[in-house]
């Protein structure tokens, strides 16, 4: 009885351990000064505080296991908000939000970073290579399985060899991916 018993204590214990696992979010910033010293890609998760499908994207997405440990160990995560005031360097230039508004619910004037990465909407989910330069940007909700795919072609390179729509067809429908849902 007393093994059966520290059995389900130690397996409900684990699973509370691995629940508690979360991405490793840094600022951007930060994530750039890591790649000098670690070069590594970024994944950068932009959104908005009213965005209904970013809010669905951390519930449903950012919180499953293996996402969390694939974008830990390929990637620096940045949480970025679109419309948020806090200014950014990025390539020795610092962007802002001059049109936001402190207290107003909804949207609150697009983030200078946010429009010169060419992000217009929200999610957005955009990768930079190990030298801090935009590879792609994905846009919308996506599944841990559905987002997987992405998360393997950047962090190995294999988007590379995309060079016409029909190869990446290809890859597509060859590819067999290994996220639990």
């Amino acid at each position: 009885m007393k093994k059966v018993f520290l059995l389900v204590l130690f397996l409900g214990l684990g699973n509370f351990i691995q629940a508690q696992e979360t991405i490793n979010w840094v600022s951007f910033e930060e994530a750039v000064k890591l790649q000098k010293k670690k070069p590594k890609k970024i994944f950068m998760d932009i959104y908005t505080d009213w965005c209904g499908p970013c809010k669905m994207l951390d519930k449903q997405t950012f919180q499953n296991a293996d996402v969390i440990k694939y974008i830990n160990e390929n990637y620096y995560a940045v949480k970025f908000n679109g419309e948020g005031k806090d200014p950014v360097t990025y390539q020795g230039k610092t962007y802002s939000n001059p049109r936001y508004v402190e207290g107003r619910s909804g949207r609150n004037g697009v983030h200078d970073l946010t429009a010169a990465l060419g992000v217009n909407s929200y999610p957005t989910m955009l990768f930079f290579d190990e030298t801090g330069n935009p590879i792609q940007p994905i846009k919308g909700f996506l599944k841990p399985k559905q987002i997987e795919i992405f998360l393997k072609i950047f962090a190995t390179d294999e988007y590379k060899k995309f060079d016409s729509t029909e190869k990446w067809q290809e890859y597509q429908a060859n590819f067999a991916g290994t996220f639990r849902e």
